[in-house]
């Protein structure tokens, strides 16, 4: 009788167990190939910098909220820190100090709250005064930060913003103020009483460019006043502008040198001897494998260039909570009081303002 091919093959109990044998001792040898591979491929990616296992925790734990390691924080000065939408942190050393002209994210804030305009709108449009002449002239020789304008120019809310963000005009903040409330010391209470129900406690504004010393806040009591204020797209739009063109100082720039550059978006600068460098930010990192907004305040940085002070310090608190190494040569410790920063933001280009104590850009 012929048999078919698919007829069953009988075997014998001991050739069964045979098989087996060898089919457990093939696949033990795939499962040792396989660890031996894994191990070449982890020491390969510790010998490249790839991500240690302490990288990934720190990762871990800034995803999840937790304590920012003291290290993060500047050496100098105080800071606060806000990491996608976990609670803000404050670092040490959180005291009422002066701000300079971070005082001007609550100026810009409340003229497009109570004058909306959509991004990229022009608005309304504000008459310097012969009144508003005078009163730049004598901020000039105070040495304040402005930026030049005559009699009978107008501004539309935007340039006007613009000027009061970009190249940090202590003349057009008072301009503003008169305008949205009719006179400086209005809009000055309206600041207060817009800080109070921010629960910025230890905030105190006496002036609506921060040239005043008496203009006094924390760190984490303006990071409540940034984050409102970038929620505003103009206002978002309006601190991202590397420069801008005004019919009088013609063109002005960003006293944020570090706008466009690792992922900055803003916010505003601010420095004078008593406040020292001060930098309100907000730069968009991989955190976690996630596109994550680090939104932050560092007041009273030390340095030859406060400016750049302050931006060297928010720069170096950024990398860190990035999980970037921030070795030798970078910006942190910063120098002791007095003394320039060891490492120093790009340089401006271009004399956009006059800059000195009350500059304050």
């Amino acid at each position: 009788m012929v048999q078919s091919k698919h007829a069953r093959v009988y075997r014998s109990e001991p050739t069964i167990r045979r098989i087996r044998a060898v089919r457990v001792a093939i696949l033990l040898v795939v499962i040792a190939a396989m660890a031996a591979l894994g191990y070449r491929l982890s020491a390969f990616s510790s010998s490249t910098g790839a991500p240690s296992a302490g990288a990934v925790q720190h990762e871990h734990r800034v995803a999840r909220g937790a304590a920012l390691p003291g290290t993060v924080w500047p050496t100098y000065g105080q800071a606060a820190v806000q990491i996608g939408q976990a609670q803000v942190q404050a670092g040490p050393n959180q005291h009422a100090a002066p701000i300079a002209s971070v005082a001007k994210v609550m100026t810009a804030y409340l003229v497009l709250r109570d004058h909306p305009l959509g991004v990229g709108e022009d608005g309304s449009r504000i008459a310097l005064t012969d009144a508003d002449v005078a009163d730049t002239d004598r901020r000039s020789r105070q040495r304040e930060s402005v930026v030049p304008i005559v009699a009978g120019e107008e501004l539309t809310e935007r340039q006007a913003l613009q000027a009061l963000l970009v190249p940090s005009a202590n003349n057009i903040a008072a301009v503003l103020a008169r305008w949205d409330a009719g006179s400086v010391a209005r809009f000055v209470a309206h600041m207060n009483a817009t800080a109070r129900s921010l629960g910025m406690t230890r905030t105190r504004y006496t002036d609506p460019s921060g040239y005043d010393d008496t203009t006094v806040s924390t760190a984490a009591d303006q990071l409540r006043v940034v984050d409102q204020a970038m929620r505003v797209p103009a206002f978002a739009s309006l601190v991202a502008t590397v420069s801008a063109t005004l019919p009088v100082a013609g063109t002005v720039r960003n006293t944020d040198t570090l706008l466009g550059r690792d992922g900055f978006v803003g916010v505003k600068t601010g420095s004078d001897r008593a406040a020292g460098g001060c930098f309100a930010f907000r730069a968009i990192r991989f955190v976690h494998g996630k596109r994550t907004a680090i939104t932050g305040v560092v007041l009273g940085q030390p340095g030859y260039d406060l400016i750049n002070a302050g931006l060297a310090a928010a720069d170096a608190m950024v990398a860190r909570i990035s999980g970037e190494r921030v070795g030798p040569g970078s910006s942190q410790p910063l120098p002791a009081p007095g003394a320039p920063p060891r490492v120093r933001a790009r340089q401006r280009t271009g004399a956009d303002v006059i800059s000195t104590r009350g500059g304050t850009p």
